[in-house]
C-alpha cells in the first residue's frame, strides 16, 4: 500500500507541475503552438539496447496482453483466480540460466526479474493507468508515469497491484509490484547508466483443491456457489517477497567516438528473496459419504499446529568487462561474473534420516566473452561463460538474426548450457517430517536449438532440445489423500521438439488469428509431461464509427489442449509436481469479448469461458483444482501524454 500511494502523490505532483510556470495575468499570456513530439521519441529500452516505441493502438495482440502477467499467455494456463499460479502447457516458455535460482517455480510467474524491467526515453511525461476487475471483492490495477527531466536522465515510477477474493473458499490473492527505474548519460555521451529497484510481494490462499471431485463435475446446482465446496485446507497460506538493487553502466575511454572505440563495463545486481508457508491447523476435514474424517494432507509433522516455514535467500551478482568496438568487424567483449549466494533456514535438523543442514552458499567465479555484430541486415550475439571456481558452470549462447526486411525476419538461436541446480531441490526445511531433505544434484545439461521465422505470410519456430539430468518433483508412495513430494533427478535423455505456427487471415473487416502448438517428447519414463497439440484462434471483427472516433474490436477466442497427465501442485513447495495418475484436458474455453479505443484510452469487456455452462464441469488447470467458470469482466488501458 505505501508503494501505491507514492505512486498516486508522484501522479499528482506531476500533473501539478505540469502547471507551474503559467501566468495569471491573461494579458501576458501570449499563445504559442507546441509542436506535437513524434512517436519515437516515446521509447522503450531494454537491458539489451533493444528499442520499441510506446503504442496505444488497440490489435488482437492487446487483447492477448490484456491480463494479470500484462504479455501473451498462449502456453500457461491460470488458476481459478487471478493471482494465483499456471499451469505451463508450451515447455518451450522456460528460459535456462545457469547460475542457480531460490525455486519455488509457482511463485515466479509474476515476479519481475532484471531483464523484465524497462527502461524509457520520453519526449513529455507518459502516464499509462492499467484496470481490470478480478474474481470477487477486488481490482487489479497497474500504475505507471515516466518522466526526462532533460534529454539525458529519465526516471519512472509503477505499481501493479492485485486483490482478490476468489470463487472457493481460501483462495485469496494479494499482490504487489513496486519499481522504479531511471536512465542517464553524459553530455559527451561517454559514460551510460541504468538503475532500477523493485519491491514485490505475494500472497495466496493455499485450499489444496476441493476434496471431492464428483461434486464439483455433478452439476449439483448447490455447488453452483463454489465456496459450498470442500477443500482440503481452509487457513493455509503461502506468501513470498523480494528487493532488488541493479545498475548497469558503461564508460567510454576514448573521449570521442569513432571508428575504434574502448569501453569498461560494469553491472551489480543485489537481491533478497523471502518465502514463507503457514498452515495454522495441521489436519484437514474430508467428508465421505456424509462422514467426516481427518486427513494429514501432507504426512506427519513435528508440531501439532501452526505450520511456519521460512526460507531466505540472497544473492550478490557482479560483472565487469572491456569492450573494443569496431565499425567495421562489430564488438568484441572480455568479462568476469562474480556470484555469491546465501540459501538458509534458522536451524539445523538432526533427523534419524540424518543431518539437514540450516544453508547452502558459495561463491562462484567465470570469465567469459561475447561476440555482437550489427551489420546491415545481420545481427548477431554470440556469448560464453565457464566457471573457474569449484562448481562447475557453463554456457554457450548464440543468435543470429536476418532482416530481410520490415515484413520478413529470421532469428537461429542456439545454447548449450551446463546448470547449477535450483536451491529448492538441494535443500528444504519444513515442519512436515516429509518435506525436509539434502541432495547434492548433478547439474543439469541442456542443449537447445530454436529457428523463428516472422514472414508477412506467417509466424512460425521450431524447437528441438535435449536435456541430461533433468531434475524436477514427483509424488512419493503416501496414504489415500496425503500428497507427499520430493525432488528428484531423472539421469537418462529426454528429447524435446515444438512447433508453433500462427497465420492471421483477413476478409474485409473480419478477420481469424490462429496459433497452433505442436508438441512431442521422447523419453523412457514419463518425467517431461506436455500436451501433444495446444491451439488458439480468435475470429473477430473491426470497424470505426462515429466519424473515426471510435474503434470497436469484438469477436470470440477459442482456446484448447489435448488431454495429458498435467503436473499437479503442492502448496508447501508451491510447486508443480509430475503426476501419472488423472488426465487433464480436451474442454473447449471459449471468449467473447467487445474492446474498444477512444483517443489514448482502450476500453476492454469481455465474457470468460462461458461455454463452460454448456459443455460440462470437466475442467481442472490440475487434479482437484478446477479451470475458471463463467465471468463477466472489465476494465481499461488508458495513456496520458502531457
Amino acid at each position: 500500500m505505501k508503494y501505491f500511494l507514492t505512486v498516486l502523490f508522484l501522479l499528482c505532483f506531476s500533473f501539478g507541475f505540469s502547471q507551474m510556470g503559467k501566468s495569471t495575468d491573461a494579458a501576458k499570456d501570449v499563445p504559442k503552438k507546441t509542436p506535437k513530439a513524434a512517436f519515437d521519441q516515446y521509447r522503450i529500452i531494454t537491458l539489451q539496447k533493444d528499442t520499441t516505441y510506446v503504442d496505444t493502438s488497440l490489435t488482437i495482440k492487446k487483447e492477448y496482453e490484456y491480463n494479470y502477467l500484462r504479455k501473451d499467455i498462449f502456453g500457461l494456463l491460470p488458476f481459478a483466480n487471478e493471482g494465483q499460479t499456471y499451469a505451463v502447457l508450451d515447455f518451450g516458455l522456460k528460459n535456462f540460466t545457469s547460475f542457480p535460482e531460490i525455486g519455488f517455480s509457482g511463485k515466479q510467474f509474476n515476479y519481475l526479474g532484471v531483464n523484465d524491467i524497462k527502461y524509457y526515453s520520453v519526449a513529455t511525461p507518459v502516464t499509462e493507468l492499467y484496470f481490470k476487475t478480478t474474481m470477487e471483492q477486488g481490482q487489479s490495477v497497474d500504475a505507471f508515469i515516466t518522466v526526462n527531466t532533460s534529454e539525458r536522465f529519465n526516471m519512472s515510477v509503477a505499481f501493479k497491484g492485485l486483490r482478490s477474493l476468489g470463487k472457493y473458499i481460501n483462495q485469496l490473492s494479494s499482490t504487489g509490484n513496486f519499481r522504479f527505474t531511471s536512465s542517464y548519460n553524459t553530455l559527451n555521451k561517454r559514460y551510460y547508466l541504468n538503475f532500477h529497484f523493485t519491491g514485490q510481494d505475494f500472497l495466496n490462499g493455499e485450499n489444496g483443491g476441493i476434496t471431492n471431485v464428483d461434486d464439483f463435475e455433478s452439476e449439483d446446482g448447490a455447488f453452483s456457489n463454489r465456496a459450498r465446496l470442500e477443500v482440503y485446507l481452509t487457513d493455509a497460506t503461502s506468501f513470498m517477497k523480494g528487493k532488488r538493487i541493479f545498475f548497469d553502466h558503461n564508460f567510454r575511454i576514448n573521449g570521442k567516438k569513432g571508428d575504434n572505440n574502448l569501453y569498461l563495463t560494469h553491472q551489480f545486481n543485489y537481491e533478497h528473496k523471502f518465502f514463507n508457508y503457514y498452515q495454522k491447523t495441521l489436519l484437514s476435514t474430508v467428508t465421505i459419504d456424509e462422514n467426516e474424517i481427518q486427513v494429514a494432507r501432507f504426512g506427519e509433522s513435528y508440531v501439532p499446529g501452526d505450520i511456519n516455514d521460512q526460507t531466505r535467500y540472497t544473492r550478490w551478482y557482479n560483472k565487469a568487462g572491456a569492450i573494443y568496438e569496431n565499425s567495421l568487424l562489430g564488438k568484441f567483449q572480455f568479462f568476469g561474473e562474480a556470484f555469491r549466494y546465501n540459501y538458509y533456514y534458522d536451524k539445523v535438523l538432526i533427523l534419524d534420516s540424518g543431518v539437514i543442514p540450516n544453508r547452502i552458499n558459495d561463491e562462484i567465479y567465470t570469465l567469459g566473452g561475447q561476440y555482437d555484430y550489427r551489420k546491415n541486415k545481420w545481427n548477431g550475439t554470440f556469448s560464453y561463460a565457464n566457471s573457474i571456481s569449484n562448481q562447475p558452470m557453463s554456457n554457450f549462447d548464440s543468435k543470429l538474426k536476418y532482416k530481410l526486411n520490415d515484413k520478413n525476419e529470421f532469428v537461429f538461436q542456439y545454447q548449450l548450457l551446463n546448470k547449477i541446480p535450483d536451491h529448492i531441490y538441494n535443500l528444504y526445511q519444513s515442519s512436515y517430517v516429509a518435506y525436509n531433505w539434502h541432495n547434492d544434484f548433478k547439474n543439469e545439461k541442456i542443449n537447445n536449438l530454436e529457428a523463428t521465422a516472422k514472414t508477412q505470410w506467417f509466424d512460425a519456430s521450431v524447437q528441438v532440445s535435449s536435456i541430461k539430468d533433468h531434475l524436477y518433483f514427483s509424488a512419493d508412495p503416501s496414504e489415500e489423500r496425503q500428497q507427499l513430494i520430493s525432488p528428484k533427478q531423472y539421469d537418462k535423455t529426454i528429447n524435446y521438439l515444438s512447433v508453433k505456427v500462427s497465420r492471421e487471415f483477413k476478409w474485409w473487416k473480419l478477420a481469424l488469428d490462429n496459433t497452433l502448438l505442436y508438441q512431442k517428447v521422447d523419453q523412457e519414463e514419463d518425467v517431461l509431461n506436455i500436451p501433444q497439440i495446444t491451439t488458439r484462434n480468435s475470429l473477430y471483427f473491426t470497424d470505426y464509427f462515429f466519424k473515426k472516433a471510435l474503434y470497436l474490436q469484438t469477436g470470440f477466442t477459442f482456446n484448447y489442449f489435448t488431454k495429458y497427465y498435467i503436473n499437479d501442485y503442492n502448496p508447501v513447495t508451491v510447486e508443480a509436481f509430475v503426476q501419472n495418475e488423472n488426465k487433464v484436458g480436451d474442454f473447449p474455453m471459449l471468449d467473447f469479448f467487445v474492446n474498444a479505443r477512444i483517443r489514448q484510452t482502450r476500453i476492454f469487456f469481455k465474457l470468460e469461458h462461458f461455454n463452460s455452462k454448456i459443455t460440462g464441469n470437466d475442467f481442472y488447470t490440475a487434479p482437484n483444482y478446477p479451470y475458471r467458470d463463467f465471468i463477466i469482466r472489465f476494465g481499461l488501458v488508458w495513456n496520458f501524454f502531457q
